[in-house]
């Protein structure tokens, strides 16, 4: 990948899911991540709220020229409800007892930004789950915590080796990086420049 040569890849996310998957497709980047309040506004639709919160986690970062900074935000969607990061038991409870049977939607922001540019895009997955019992809730609520996750699960864990029926779209884009999307931007951002929207 001769392309990101000159180029320094920071990873402005907290998330080993991310980290796994970036190092996976051998890009050699650091990890530097700016806690921040994950706030929208009410009026926004649900299809721009991942990529409003992707590009909201770029701002506090001060780049240096030949820098790429990548950030993304991950949310699940039951309907237009937008199910994020249960803050107690009882709520992960909730949302997993609400998704239980049905199919909902992924959607994961992704912002990239450079001291001259700046690409934001979304990308959606749809992911049906089997019924969940409440024995099986509870497991896995106990074993794996999923408190840092929207929507109360992990793909790539428990729940999502043995309870997701179907899944529509890309799998990595519901770990928390669409990365088929995130190359190919990579490859326009560091060899053309080119501010280009995907949707």
């Amino acid at each position: 990948m001769n392309w990101l040569s000159g180029w320094e890849i920071i990873l402005g996310s907290a998330s080993p899911r991310r980290f796994e998957l970036l190092e996976k497709a051998g890009i050699d980047f650091v990890q530097r991540a700016i806690s921040i309040e994950e706030i929208y506004p009410d009026e926004l639709d649900t299809h721009q709220i991942a990529e409003y919160l992707a590009k909201l986690k770029a701002t506090p970062h001060v780049l240096h020229p030949n820098t790429i900074l990548i950030t993304a935000d991950s949310i699940v969607l039951l309907g237009d409800e937008v199910l994020g990061k249960p803050k107690d038991t009882d709520q992960a409870i909730d949302y997993l007892t609400r998704l239980s049977g049905k199919t909902h939607r992924v959607d994961t922001g992704v912002c990239l930004t450079s001291t001259e540019n700046q690409v934001s895009f979304t990308v959606s997955s749809m992911v049906r789950l089997g019924e969940l019992t409440t024995q099986e809730i509870n497991f896995y609520i106990e074993e794996y915590r999923p408190f840092d996750k929207a929507g109360s699960y992990g793909i790539q864990d428990w729940l999502g080796i043995c309870k997701v029926e179907e899944i529509v779209g890309s799998y990595s884009n519901i770990m928390g990086l669409p990365m088929y999307e995130l190359y190919h931007a990579l490859h326009d951002f560091c060899s053309e420049g080119e501010t280009r929207i995907l949707s």
